[in-house]
């Protein structure tokens, strides 16, 4: 707790013991926002002992819910705010942070150092604490695939918890139709099995396939960043914005970095959120734009065992139940083999 003249500041953490965010919920109710439950800690500016400011980090480095009361506007304070936030965020080991706001607020967050990424307009802009991050992300991939030639440019985005054979024919296709496929692993470390034994299993599983590059993934590709649900309160405005968010940063940024032409996904039989994905993919890829290049959308059916789609839903399944043999039909040696070492003891017979 400090004193910044007449007020006080106050750092509230509510992960892991959670907290008392009662008075900060109804702070950010009368300011149109709610609250968003993957928040580590919050800031609170107070006068009187009643909240006048707020704002809070999430995991990511995702700063949100960042409100000023009306009467308290044009005095400082969320340059203050926000400069609080920017140390927590340092302490965290997050140098990159990235910010939610409505339109109306970019210019505010813009005087605290932060710049635009991308637009809904009407809706959300999102903004990093860097004056040229994305685009010295795109400068770097353009760098090291400034080699790479032909027409046709394909992409595939996977998260791949695990890598199955469903994953492996994806790309091997993909691979088979054009002149180089750029494949990026999505980076958070949100599902069951952590980012990096996922990164290894693909870079160890596509070993015979020559021409693709397997990018590092990256928080400009389907992360924690490119979701505003903090405070866009209609859950279908919330889904759609963030499809629109992150498919325009691939079409504007990353698709020309490389020269992309086309992007390839698998069919999806079982999840509706994918299956919205997919066609958000086509629309904002492919919609007619002249300022930047059409990207081709191409579902591929995906592979099926016994004619059921191979998922890694269902190797997770499997792999809870102790199911070896099922599983084994499902993914490439070296997911087998990793999920294998992985066992707990009380599989540990069925996996020799």
């Amino acid at each position: 707790m400090s004193n910044y003249n007449s007020y006080t500041i106050r750092k509230i953490e509510l992960k892991p013991q959670g907290g008392n965010i009662k008075n900060i919920k109804k702070f950010l109710e009368k300011n149109d926002l709610e609250i968003s439950h993957d928040i580590l800690f919050f800031i609170t500016i107070e006068k009187n002992e009643d909240i006048i400011a707020c704002g809070g980090i999430s995991e990511g480095g995702i700063i949100k819910c960042v409100a000023i009361d009306k009467k308290e506007r044009g005095k400082g304070l969320v340059l203050k705010l926000m400069t609080e936030l920017i140390y927590i965020g340092y302490d965290l080991g997050y140098t990159e942070l990235f910010l939610y706001t409505k339109p109306e607020n970019e210019k505010m967050f813009k005087a605290c150092g932060f710049t635009k990424i991308e637009t809904v307009p009407g809706l959300v802009v999102l903004m990093e604490n860097t004056q040229n991050g994305l685009l010295n992300y795109c400068k770097k991939l353009k760098e090291n695939s400034k080699n790479i030639k032909g027409k046709k440019i394909g992409s595939i985005v996977l998260n791949t918890n695990p890598f199955t054979l469903g994953h492996q024919y994806l790309i091997e296709k993909s691979a088979s139709e054009c002149d180089w496929v750029h494949v990026f692993i999505v980076k958070e470390d949100a599902s069951y099995f952590s980012y990096r034994d996922r990164f290894n299993l693909v870079a160890e599983g596509v070993k015979h396939i020559k021409n693709i590059t397997l990018h590092e993934g990256s928080r400009y590709i389907i992360s924690r960043a490119t979701f505003p649900t903090y405070f866009l309160k209609d859950e279908d405005v919330v889904e759609k914005s963030y499809l629109e968010l992150d498919l325009k940063i691939f079409r504007r940024f990353i698709g020309p970095a490389l020269r992309i032409t086309h992007r390839f996904v698998g069919s999806e039989p079982f999840s509706g959120v994918t299956n919205q994905y997919n066609e958000a993919m086509k629309y904002w890829l492919e919609k007619d734009d002249s300022n930047y290049p059409k990207i081709t959308v191409e579902i591929k059916e995906r592979k099926l065992l016994q004619d059921i789609p191979i998922s890694a839903s269902r190797v997770r399944e499997l792999y809870f139940k102790g199911d070896v043999e099922n599983i084994k039909k499902l993914v490439p040696k070296v997911t087998y083999e990793y999920l294998r070492n992985r066992n707990n003891n009380t599989n540990k017979q069925q996996w020799k």
